[in-house]
């Protein structure tokens, strides 16, 4: 489908930029204690725990209920109601009431996985009287069983509302209980702080530390990843060399990575150079990173080449590459050299994905380009089968309003719940104030009980104007289903700002 392109006026760099910055570093999963466990709640025996454990008043009563179900309580069902409490962000406290009831049962011991989900737990609530109490039994039980995964757990939890100073002298706390306290522990404590404080927090306690434990390139990828600094990348790179640790390619593009963003490209080829001649190939990350520098330069071209330089070394770009290509060309405003890169990534067998069409609907939305992006939207959804995300429908529908343009906005609206992509409450508070302006409270009303049975709350905001309206017009009967359908949220109602059902 081809797309008229219009006049369009100077885009900034940074509108066009992605919002999260790229980490390199490898992290410790920990998605393993908090995944959708659509298997396990499916699980009569994990879903029947489950309701046991949060509807439960009191300990006797769990333990009688338990007891009534008679389910025998296998470690592996056990890791699996830990993982669907974690997804579930149930009761901590009965939780724990289960967890030590069943530890005190004869014979059972509780798996290392189930210790940490544990853990997890508990941490969420910031529990952490209970968190070390667990954690000195879980060394009286087999010290064997506090790994630097756990290490990880504790420190996350710790650091979301702590201090450095907090992690810092929990770290050392945990150094007691941890048999096997090395450089892994400590890559944790460097990744936590990294994540959930600054790169500058973790550079000043590494070498406040770094004597204590031997440094490995992790521990150096970690450090380098996300650095803004060329001479503090630098200085660590040469650190590195002065351990006489080696760099691997996850170093090499941190460097790359750090040289490009500071718009220094020759130093960036020369890491390639150098990369090569260690016998490390460079890999599509590294690659991507030289295009995203070629084009915060304004050097579109040069990073086009660069995906014909990678097929020549053996690399082929990926849908991520292509992005960071098109990207360069929507801030030029050369939509056509941006679009003929879309059309190419099918051409080479992938498919453009939703950030492909978010890069242009950005670019539609600062230029006022209602035409285009239209276009644009049934091109992904007819031609490419790609569901938008709440990014691109927020795009969509205040550039809808902005031209008056009720009929698409209300199109969009029903493919997303019919079809149930990007957030329905972003959009209906920009989609239900419109109606309301326009009048047309059916289709108001409709919208927002649509959203309510899809599970998604609205805001205040819009529920106020609804109801306001609804009272005007005397709809007594809508007002009702309305409160209806509001209760079934915590208290059975909405509070905020005067408004309560």
């Amino acid at each position: 489908m081809a797309l008229k392109l219009f006049n369009l006026p100077k885009i900034t760099y940074q509108c066009l930029l992605p919002t999260v910055p790229r980490l390199y570093f490898p992290l410790n999963s920990l998605s393993s204690l908090t995944q959708n466990p659509s298997v396990s709640a499916d699980d009569p025996h994990v879903a029947t725990i489950f309701n046991i454990i949060t509807s439960s008043p009191s300990l006797d009563s769990m333990v009688k209920s338990l007891n009534s179900s008679q389910i025998p309580l296998s470690k592996d069902l056990i890791e699996q109601v830990l993982k669907l409490v974690s997804f579930r962000r149930a009761n901590p406290i009965k939780t724990l009431e289960f967890f030590d009831y069943i530890h005190k049962k004869r014979g059972f011991i509780h798996t290392q996985y189930s210790y940490d989900a544990m853990l997890d737990i508990l941490g969420r609530s910031r529990r952490f009287e209970e968190i070390w109490r667990v954690l000195k039994e879980m060394h009286h039980k087999d010290p064997d069983f506090i790994t630097p995964r756990t290490v990880a757990i504790v420190l996350k939890r710790i650091a979301k509302g702590g201090s450095v100073r907090q992690i810092v002298e929990s770290f050392k706390k945990l150094k007691k209980l941890c048999i096997n306290f090395d450089v892994l522990c400590f890559n944790a404590l460097l990744r936590t702080l990294c994540q959930e404080k600054s790169m500058s927090d973790a550079r000043n306690v590494y070498h406040s530390l770094k004597h204590d434990f031997r440094p490995n390139a992790n521990t150096f990828n970690i450090l380098l990843s996300g650095w803004k600094s060329i001479e503090e990348a630098e200085l660590l790179f040469q650190e590195m060399r002065d351990f006489e640790i080696k760099p691997n390619l996850v170093s090499y593009n941190c460097l790359i990575d750090v040289y490009c963003k500071n718009h220094q490209l020759d130093k960036a080829r020369k890491v390639f150079e150098e990369m090569r001649e260690q016998e490390i190939n460079p890999d599509v990350r590294s690659y991507t990173s030289l295009i995203g520098g070629f084009g915060s330069i304004g050097e579109p071209d040069e990073a086009r080449a660069v995906l014909k330089e990678m097929r020549e070394f053996g690399c082929n770009p990926d849908v991520a590459a292509y992005n960071a290509a098109i990207r360069n060309f929507c801030i030029a405003k050369r939509l056509r050299d941006a679009f003929g890169l879309m059309d190419e990534i099918s051409q080479v067998g992938l498919m453009p994905n939703v950030t492909t069409f978010n890069l242009f609907f950005r670019c539609f939305y600062y230029v006022n380009d209602m035409r285009n992006a239209s276009s644009l939207y049934k091109k992904m959804r007819d031609v490419h089968s790609c569901l938008p995300n709440t990014q691109s429908c927020e795009f969509l529908i205040r550039l809808c309003r902005k031209h008056g343009d009720l009929g698409f906005g209300l199109e969009l609206w029903e493919d997303m719940v019919l079809n149930c992509f990007g957030s329905l409450t972003l959009v209906s508070d920009v989609l239900i104030d419109w109606l309301c302006d326009e009048g047309r409270l059916d289709e108001a009303e409709k919208c927002l009980f649509q959203l309510l049975e899809k599970g998604q709350q609205p805001s205040n905001a819009s529920i106020k104007r609804i109801r306001v309206l609804m009272e005007l017009a005397q709809r007594h009967e809508s007002l009702h289903k309305l409160h209806e359908a509001m209760s079934t949220y915590e208290h059975g109602r909405v509070e905020n700002n005067g408004l309560s059902f």
